[in-house]
């Protein structure tokens, strides 16, 4: 049986991004038109929308699809969420981890459904600074738990390509809200996600 692939795209938005792509590579002195680079204007157009759909995807709908009413406050925490985003000073890449905590105020949502907030905010033109408090806004507005805390650790490829070209370098961010501006919270939450518990 033949392989299909099943990924849907906007027709318009494809045709506009592979004029635009066509003429960047002949500004930087390609030939779009050889061999190695005749599909590529498409591929690029899709491969940027797929890595952009964030701006389609509603956090608090997604959220909300999976909410539940339990009488738990215990602090439940997603570590380790794999983040692909890209920054929107240079359109680099930046790649990392996030680290999910909320302290349920008698509604829990689905884990998956924490990852799947981080994509929706990450898959969009992004600063670290900004990703990281639209991850604890969404959760804080939809579940308004007793507390939400996140934090992100990634490696800038603007930093390691270009600029200054430091390949070691890791930044990280954190935003906490409620109980998590207590330091005993918010020292639990940090001991469990630099722990390997597992």
């Amino acid at each position: 049986m033949a392989y299909s692939k099943t990924e849907q795209y906007d027709e318009q938005v494809t045709s506009g991004l592979m004029q635009n792509y066509r003429q960047v590579l002949g500004l930087l002195g390609e030939d779009p038109a050889r061999e190695g680079l005749e599909k590529t204007p498409e591929r690029l157009a899709k491969a940027m929308q797929y890595l952009t759909q964030g701006y389609t995807l509603d956090a608090n709908a997604i959220i909300n699809s999976a909410k539940f009413h339990e009488q738990v406050s215990e602090m439940i925490v997603v570590k380790d969420i794999e983040i692909y985003s890209m920054c929107e000073h240079h359109m680099l890449p930046f790649i990392g981890k996030a680290h999910v905590a909320y302290i349920p105020n008698g509604w829990i949502t689905g884990l998956s459904k924490i990852a799947r907030v981080v994509d929706v905010y990450a898959r969009r033109l992004q600063v670290q600074e900004r990703l990281t408090v639209q991850i604890m806004n969404a959760i804080k507005e939809t579940l308004n738990p007793l507390g939400v805390a996140v934090v992100i650790e990634a490696k800038h490829l603007c930093m390691m390509m270009r600029g200054v070209q430091k390949q070691n370098s890791v930044t990280t961010t954190s935003a906490f809200d409620g109980e998590f501006h207590k330091n005993s919270t918010r020292s639990e939450f940090l001991k469990l996600i630099s722990q390997d518990l597992h």
